[in-house]
C-alpha cells in the first residue's frame, strides 16, 4: 500500500499584483502559510541583526514575478515612495526641532542629534526617489506625474538638508562630520534623479540599437531586391500567372517583402492585413492572382463580418472566375467599403439553386445582419461585389433590434 504523494506545492513566484514587492505573498503561497504569519516572521527576524530584513531584500532580488500573465505591469497598492516622503519630513522636523528646542536624548554614533535625524531624512529620500523612478514610472495606477511630484518633494527636503548644514558650518566654523554629512546630502540629491538619468541612457541605447538594426535591414533589402526579389518576377512574368511556378514565386515574393518591409513590430489585425494574408493563402491552392489595395484608415477589425463577407466574396472568386482578381479598401472612420471583382464570366444570383447559401448567407445576409449592404454587380468583364457598412447606420439598426 503506497503512501498518498504531498500535493506539490506552488511554484515560488512573486504576485504581479502586490502591496509592495510581493515576497511575503509569494512565499505564503508556496508554504501554504497565511500572509501575515510570514510578514510577523519577517518583522521578528528582523531584531536579528537586521536578518530578516536582508532575507526580504534577498528574496525581492532573486524570486521572479508570475509567468501569467506576461504581459501585465506589476502594480502596488502601498505608496511606499510618499511613506517614504513622510518618513524624510518627519525626520526634517524633528532635526529642526533638536536645533531649536535642544537635545531629545539620542544620538548615533556621537553624531549630533540633529545630524542623525538629517541622515534619516536623507535615506528616506532616496529611498522615495529610486522606488518612484524605477518602479511606480511603469505603474499604470502612478505613472511619470506621481514620479514628478515624489521628486519634487524629496527635492525640497534635500535642499533644506543641505541648507541646515550650511548654516551650522557657519555658524560653528569647521566640521568634518558636518561638512561628511553635506557632501552626503549633495550624493543624495543626485541619487533621487539618477532613475531619470538610467531611463534616459537606456532608452538612447534602445534607439541607436533600432537604428543599427534598420540600417542593416535596408543594406539586406536593397540587395535582396536587386537579385531575389527581381528573379521570382521574372518567374511569374515567364512562368504564366496560372501556372503553378508562378503561384510560389508570387507567395515567396509576398512573403519576403512582408519580413523586409514590415519591421520587427506584429502586424494589427485590421481588415487589409487580414485580407492580404488571407488572399495569400489562396493563392497557394488556386491557380489566381489576388490584389488587394487599400486607401484611408479604417478602424474595421479582422474579426468584423465585413471582413468575413469580403473573405467568402474573394474564395467564390477564386474558386469560379479564372484570372486576376482584384480587392480594393476604402476606409474611413464613419464607413468602410469593400469592392471584389473578378474577371470570370459572371453569374446572375436568380439563377444560382436556392440550396446554394454562399452568396445569399455568407455575404448577403451576413452584411444585412452587421447592418450593412452587399451588392453583386454582372459586368462585361466578370463580376464585382460591392460591400459596405455605415458605422452610425448599423449602430442605428442595432438598436432598432434590440
Amino acid at each position: 500500500m503506497s503512501l498518498p504523494s504531498a500535493r506539490a506545492r506552488p511554484a515560488l513566484r512573486r504576485p504581479r499584483a502586490c502591496v509592495a514587492t510581493g515576497v511575503s505573498a509569494g512565499l505564503a503561497r508556496h508554504l501554504g502559510w497565511s500572509v501575515t504569519a510570514v510578514r510577523l516572521v519577517f518583522a521578528l527576524t528582523a531584531l536579528i541583526a537586521g536578518a530578516g530584513v536582508l532575507l526580504y531584500l534577498w528574496l525581492w532580488i532573486f524570486v521572479p514575478l508570475d509567468s501569467e500573465p506576461h504581459d501585465t505591469t506589476p502594480t502596488r497598492s502601498a505608496p511606499v515612495a510618499w511613506i517614504s516622503v513622510g518618513v524624510a519630513g518627519a525626520a526634517l522636523i524633528l532635526s529642526g526641532w533638536t536645533i531649536v528646542w535642544g537635545t531629545v536624548g539620542y544620538s548615533f554614533a556621537g553624531a549630533p542629534e540633529w545630524v542623525t535625524a538629517s541622515a534619516v531624512a536623507q535615506v528616506a529620500c532616496v529611498v522615495a526617489g529610486l522606488w518612484a523612478g524605477f518602479l511606480d514610472v511603469h505603474d499604470p495606477a502612478r505613472g511619470p506625474r506621481h514620479v514628478l511630484a515624489v521628486r519634487a518633494s524629496a527635492t525640497g527636503i534635500l535642499l533644506v538638508v543641505i541648507v541646515m548644514y550650511g548654516f551650522d558650518f557657519a555658524a560653528r566654523g569647521s566640521s568634518v562630520l558636518v561638512f561628511i554629512a553635506a557632501i552626503c546630502a549633495v550624493i543624495a540629491l543626485a541619487a533621487v534623479y539618477a532613475p531619470a538619468l538610467v531611463l534616459s541612457l537606456r532608452g538612447a541605447t534602445q534607439e541607436r540599437i533600432r537604428r543599427i538594426r534598420e540600417e542593416q535591414r535596408s543594406e539586406m533589402a536593397a540587395h535582396l531586391h536587386d537579385s531575389v526579389l527581381q528573379t521570382l518576377a521574372l518567374i511569374q512574368n515567364r512562368a504564366g500567372a496560372s501556372s503553378e511556378a508562378a503561384r510560389l514565386a508570387r507567395a515567396q515574393e509576398r512573403e519576403l517583402r512582408s519580413w523586409l518591409y514590415d519591421g520587427d513590430d506584429p502586424a494589427d489585425s485590421d481588415l487589409p492585413t487580414d485580407l492580404r494574408d488571407y488572399a495569400a493563402a489562396l493563392e497557394l491552392d488556386y491557380p489566381v492572382v489576388i490584389d488587394v489595395v487599400a486607401a484611408g484608415e479604417s478602424t474595421e477589425r479582422a474579426s468584423g463580418e465585413v471582413a468575413a463577407a469580403a473573405r467568402e466574396a474573394i474564395l467564390n472568386a477564386a474558386r469560379h472566375a479564372p484570372g486576376p482578381i482584384s480587392v480594393y479598401i476604402e476606409g474611413s472612420e464613419r464607413a468602410v467599403d469593400v469592392f471584389v471583382r473578378d474577371r470570370g464570366a459572371g453569374f446572375d444570383l436568380t439563377a444560382v439553386p436556392s440550396d446554394r447559401l454562399g452568396v445569399r448567407q455568407s455575404i448577403i445576409g451576413r452584411m444585412r445582419r452587421a447592418g450593412g449592404d452587399a451588392r453583386i454587380l454582372r459586368r462585361e468583364s466578370g463580376t464585382e461585389i460591392h460591400l459596405t457598412l455605415d458605422y452610425a447606420r448599423a449602430a442605428l439598426r442595432s438598436q432598432e433590434k434590440s
